[in-house]
């Protein structure tokens, strides 16, 4: 199995910047396409950002031009930098494949508010 750590998150007034980490061990794991999707309270979890190992990433509408997915392969790391953040970016964010084919880490809570 694979497992995925995602840390980063926090409490951030609207505008501000969070970067986000995925962190991913075990054997067999491929990181040529990963995605960072998030869950708000209430609501289905959502995909928001996906990147290919040939560097091609694309972005759910409501975050395109805010986020920027980026990776470390070497070290078996992905990147969530969140800039302008909204209130309506709150939520608890998880990284995966795309589609996903692994277990669900913990997420990292992402609260945006003055």
């Amino acid at each position: 199995q694979v497992q995925l750590v995602e840390s980063g998150g926090g409490l951030v007034q609207p505008g501000g910047s969070l970067r986000l980490a995925c962190a991913a061990s075990g054997s067999s794991f491929s990181i040529r396409e990963m995605g960072w999707y998030r869950q708000a309270p209430g609501k289905q979890r959502e995909w928001v950002a996906r990147i290919f190992s040939g560097g091609s990433t694309y972005y759910a509408g409501v975050v395109k031009g805010r986020f920027t997915i980026s990776r470390d392969n070497a070290k078996k790391t992905v990147y969530l930098q969140m800039n302008s953040l909204k209130p309506e970016d709150t939520a608890v964010y998880y990284c995966n494949g795309v589609p996903p084919y692994t277990s669900w880490g913990q997420g990292t809570q992402v609260t945006v508010s003055s």
